[in-house]
């Protein structure tokens, strides 16, 4: 048996070392190397996805944040209050308003040219005349 023992062990050392071995190490050298690189990209990408969805909850917390602040001025006294005189004209109680037609509007815009400054600008005692006798302005 020795004998059988030194043959087995013979050709598993020349198995070894014979270039078939060297062959297939190579094989299951570069099959775990691809492995681990599939591995350590799915990694990769998996974090890249946890940090694209950790943006997105801080983006929508930011809105949340400014949804409730919204939610909280419209359920307010001062949104109410606003809407009521804007929307619906009232007043509070004890309170007067005045109302100014339109020909007799402030000009917001400096640069475009009203109606009075088309031939001759008229003094403010002059437009108060005209507004309280409901006199329409006319420029020669």
């Amino acid at each position: 048996m020795t004998q059988k023992s030194a043959q087995n062990h013979s050709a598993m050392r020349r198995f070894f070392s014979s270039r078939l071995f060297l062959i297939l190490l190579f094989i299951v050298a570069f099959l775990v190397a691809l492995s681990y690189a599939r591995a350590y990209y799915q990694d990769y990408a998996i974090r890249q996805e946890i940090k694209q969805l950790e943006q997105e909850v801080q983006n929508l917390q930011h809105k949340k944040l400014e949804s409730f602040e919204l939610l909280k001025y419209v359920s307010s006294e001062d949104y109410v209050e606003e809407k009521a005189r804007v929307e619906f004209n009232l007043k509070k109680p004890g309170e007067h308003v005045i109302a100014i037609p339109e020909e007799f509007a402030f000009v917001d815009d400096p640069v475009a040219p009203s109606r009075d400054m088309a031939d001759e600008p008229l003094n403010n005692p002059t437009k108060w005349w005209y507004y309280i006798m409901h006199i329409q302005p006319s420029h020669s």
